[in-house]
């Protein structure tokens, strides 16, 4: 496991443990482990919902402006 012992692995659990407390290390687990599981989905499925955020998103600022927006001058701010 990508060079590492049973003595290391101990030894990063601990300062872990240290650093969190046992309170919030389920939770700190919980957030790592939704983490990967987006990632995993996006990482599949990313082109799919990259071509749909693009097409709504450029919908909104590849119009021209509208004509009736009025002119606010700064002295009137």
């Amino acid at each position: 496991m990508m060079g590492l012992g049973w003595q290391e692995l101990v030894i990063v659990l601990v300062i872990i443990m240290i650093i969190f407390g046992a309170g919030k290390l389920p939770e700190v687990a919980k957030s790592l482990g939704q983490g990967v599981k987006e990632f995993k989905q996006e990482s599949a499925g990313g082109t799919d919902s990259l071509a749909a955020a693009s097409a709504s998103s450029g919908d909104r600022f590849d119009s021209a402006p509208s004509t009736d927006q009025t002119k606010v001058r700064a002295d009137e701010i």
